[in-house]
């Protein structure tokens, strides 16, 4: 039996608009679009994907799960997504190897430092 890891849901309160800006933040590509979804993949052929759905609540905690993600320049990823749109986490210790952001629905990311070698 395989399992192949096809997407990952999103509970969104504007799921199109969350979507789109995730699709800019990675550079991903949008797969399908409709009034009220969007799913998006790092290429058309390529899994997994975000899709977006739309819930009647809002976010009321700390996700129970979120990406990290490692770029090449930690300052200057966190200053893109930041003129993207994000936020800094408040209550964040200082000076670890993360930065932990929120997007424009709340929820949170990481954005981690270089690999030391």
């Amino acid at each position: 039996m395989a399992l192949e890891w096809e997407q990952i849901i999103v509970d969104s309160a504007d799921p199109v608009a969350l979507g789109r800006w995730w699709a800019e933040a990675l550079g991903w590509v949008v797969v399908d679009e409709t009034e009220e979804i969007i799913e998006i993949r790092p290429e058309p052929d390529r899994m997994p994907g975000l899709l977006f759905v739309p819930v009647p609540e809002g976010k009321t905690s700390k996700n129970r799960l979120h990406p990290d993600f490692r770029p090449d320049d930690q300052e200057a990823e966190v200053a893109r997504l930041l003129a993207l749109g994000a936020r800094r986490a408040p209550g964040v210790q200082e000076k670890q190897h993360w930065v932990t952001l929120l997007d424009p629905e709340g929820n949170e990311f990481c954005v981690l430092a270089e690999r030391q070698s």
